[in-house]
C-alpha cells in the first residue's frame, strides 16, 4: 500500500507553529479551528488519545482544507492506522518507534518523531525523519535546541513542551525549524470561557512573534 500525504510545506513555513489539539470536544474544535483558520495558522495535530480523534481529523480535512492536518501522540502501527485512515497528513510521536517512522517514511507521509538526547535524535533523523520534535523542551530551552544544531546542523528540530508566546522567538532564532504548541497556544481559559474571537486575537498576537 503507498499512501502519499498531501502535506504543504510551504503552508507549514508561513507559520511553522503546530497547535496541539488534546483533550478537546469536537464542538469546540470546529470553533478553534475557524479562529485559527482567521489568525493565519496553518498547521493542527489531533492527539490520538483524544476522544473521537479520528472523527475530528476527518472533519478537520473534509472543511479546513486551509489548514495541514495531522494526528499526534501515535505510539503504535494501530494508532498510525487509524491516523492515516482517518486523513491525517502528517504524524507526530512522543517517542521513537522504528516501525511506526520506517511505515510513515515508505507511504510518504511526513513524519515528526519525539526524541531528547542528540543520539536520539540522530536516530530519528536517520530513519527518515521529516523533522525532529524535540521533547520536552520544557527544561532546557532555546539553549539547547542552539547546542544540539552546532553539530547537527543538517537536521530540523521541532522543539515541543515549554514554547511560549514570551520564548517562542527565542527558538527560532537557535534554529528550530518549527514549534509544537499545545495549552500555552490553545489557551484554556480563553477556549473554556467561549471567546473564539478572543481567541482569535491570542493566536494572532503570538504569529506576530514570528512575523
Amino acid at each position: 500500500m503507498t499512501t502519499t500525504s498531501n502535506f504543504s510545506w510551504e503552508l507549514f513555513n508561513k507559520v511553522p507553529i503546530i497547535g496541539i489539539v488534546r483533550n478537546i470536544p469536537m464542538e469546540t474544535v470546529k470553533k478553534i479551528a475557524q479562529a485559527y483558520v482567521n489568525a493565519g495558522l496553518t498547521t493542527i495535530e489531533i492527539t490520538m488519545n483524544t476522544k473521537d480523534a479520528d472523527k475530528i481529523i476527518s472533519y478537520l480535512r473534509t472543511n479546513f482544507p486551509e489548514l495541514n492536518v495531522g494526528a499526534g501522540t501515535v505510539c503504535t502501527t494501530e494508532d498510525y492506522d487509524k491516523a492515516v485512515k482517518s486523513g491525517a497528513q502528517f504524524i507526530v510521536t512522543p517517542i521513537i518507534d522504528e516501525i511506526v517512522i520506517k511505515k510513515a517514511v515508505q507511504q510518504n507521509i511526513p513524519i515528526f518523531p519525539g526524541a531528547f538526547t542528540p543520539t536520539e535524535i540522530y536516530k530519528a533523523w536517520s530513519l527518515g525523519a521529516s523533522a525532529v520534535k524535540v521533547f520536552p523542551a520544557t527544561q532546557l530551552g532555546a539553549t539547547y535546541i542552539k547546542d544540539v544544531l552546532g553539530p547537527l546542523n543538517i537536521i530540523k528540530l521541532v522543539p515541543t513542551g515549554g514554547v511560549s508566546k514570551e520564548n517562542i522567538k527565542s527558538f527560532f532564532q537557535a534554529g528550530a525549524t518549527g514549534v509544537g504548541m499545545g495549552s500555552s497556544l490553545l489557551n484554556k481559559k480563553i477556549i473554556a470561557n467561549n471567546d473564539f474571537s478572543a481567541l482569535e486575537t491570542y493566536f494572532k498576537s503570538i504569529v506576530a512573534e514570528i512575523q
